[in-house]
């Protein structure tokens, strides 16, 4: 079985094609805009490089940058649509964790703007939170009542690690690592309509004008 993954929710735009565990193509380009425009040429370059078609499409759902996710959702779906592949999709918040050392407890932890940051943690891939949005100060109570020494993966990692007082530690990265988001793919069910995680509503509002009498 191939899968086609495409992740689009955070500072990176990912595209791999995995088979049985191995990555046959894959294209991982840093950036915080831009997207919509790289993101059909970058999934046509790695089907190309890899002379294969694909039996399932894996997307990232979130949470993330609110335009990020829904364009990596949108082309998912609309791929899956003109294919009848089926869709599978990923946690971001999972996805991060899982980029540490698989075995041994891990948080994904997100900026989420405003002092607050998107959290979930994990312990040798078992959910032992549900993902959610929390000040920071709140995030390092939660972990510590968990009674793990955690990695802490994400853009906020050092932050949340810092306010546990040196009993997490702590790994950067600004998006979920791709081999990572490969394998979660290949274990992953489909089923059921994705829809984006959001967690919180959107920094950006409507002016007055614009809204409905």
């Amino acid at each position: 079985m191939a899968v086609l993954v495409i992740d689009t929710c955070l500072a990176a735009c990912q595209v791999g094609l995995f088979e049985a565990g191995r990555m046959l193509a894959g294209a991982s380009e840093p950036m915080e805009r831009g997207h919509q425009e790289r993101l059909a040429p970058m999934a046509k370059e790695v089907m190309t490089a890899a002379w294969a078609g694909f039996d399932r499409i894996a997307v990232t759902v979130g949470p993330g940058s609110f335009t990020g996710l829904r364009v990596g959702l949108a082309f998912a779906k609309g791929l899956s649509l003109g294919t009848g592949q089926p869709l599978v999709g990923l946690g971001t918040l999972h996805a991060l964790a899982a980029s540490a050392d698989p075995d041994r407890p891990a948080a994904g932890v997100i900026d989420a703007r405003r002092g607050l940051v998107y959290l979930q943690a994990f312990d040798a891939g078992r959910t032992l939170t549900e993902p959610e949005v929390l000040p920071v100060a709140d995030a390092a109570r939660q972990l510590q009542r968990l009674h793990h020494r955690f990695t802490l993966v994400g853009s906020c990692a050092h932050a949340v690690a810092g306010a546990m007082g040196g009993l997490a530690d702590a790994l950067d990265l600004a998006a979920p690592d791709l081999a990572t988001l490969g394998r979660l793919a290949e274990a992953a069910t489909p089923g059921g309509d994705l829809r984006p995680l959001y967690l919180r509503a959107p920094d950006a509002k409507l002016p007055a004008s614009a809204l409905p009498a």
